[in-house]
């Protein structure tokens, strides 16, 4: 199961809450809060056998879905999204390429991109770009260092051993980062499981967007949820 907010009207702060099944990849139910009492007020309706069952919940690091999470599905392990986790940590790379001045055009590009994906020239242009930096250059080692953590780790031990040798390393150059990192730590190395994603959350996302935008907006909530459950949860 995933777990996520999307807002309803553009430019307000007026959050739907959807919560989709990733096995099916069909949304279950929109809630018209993001508030956690009103979540768990609404999803503990469900039978507790159903509720059961629900093995494992992808969220992302920020809110208080976990513990609804912990309210409402008694079985259910938190995941971290490993792609809400990765933008943190390049977010965090972009702030300090700007605070030594690089700014050169596609410099942002080059460093975010996962380096197996550079082509030869491209990998040319980022080493002159880290050539001005050695902070920068130890900070993009450490980001790629961090990725093929996920792309190698088997268990949870073994992804959470590396990780955390990764955050004794990467503290003072990751310094925000690495403390949200640290304290959703459980949540994050539980990816390695089955190693899910958000993915279909993501996907279902984009479409709720979209029949948003055909609708010119839903000034209704009970229209809207009725329209999102008869086009996505089938």
């Amino acid at each position: 199961m995933g777990i996520d907010e999307v807002s309803l009207r553009k430019g307000q702060q007026d959050y739907v809450t959807v919560v989709s099944d990733l096995d099916q990849r069909k949304l279950l139910e929109v809630i018209d809060s993001h508030r956690q009492d009103e979540i768990v007020k609404t999803l503990i309706q469900q039978p507790l056998e159903v509720r059961e069952r629900v093995e494992e919940v992808s969220l992302d690091m920020w809110g208080g879905f976990p513990k609804v999470v912990e309210a409402v599905f008694p079985n259910a392990k938190i995941v971290f999204d490993r792609f809400h986790v990765m933008k943190l940590v390049n977010n965090e790379l972009n702030k300090l390429r700007r605070a030594v001045g690089v700014t050169d055009r596609n410099s942002k590009y080059l460093l975010l991109k996962n380096c197996d994906d550079l082509t030869p020239e491209q990998k040319q242009k980022l080493d002159e770009v880290l050539q001005r930096s050695p902070c920068l250059r130890v900070a993009h080692e450490l980001k790629e260092e961090f990725r093929n953590i996920y792309e190698t780790s088997r268990t949870v031990q073994g992804g959470r051993k590396k990780f955390e040798k990764w955050l004794s390393l990467a503290q003072l150059l990751y310094v925000d980062s690495a403390a949200t990192i640290r304290s959703h730590l459980d949540g994050i190395c539980n990816y390695f499981l089955n190693r899910t994603t958000s993915g279909v959350v993501e996907g279902i996302n984009n479409r709720i967007k979209l029949i948003k935008r055909q609708g010119y907006g839903f000034s209704n909530f009970s229209n809207f949820r009725i329209r999102l459950l008869a086009c996505l949860s089938d």
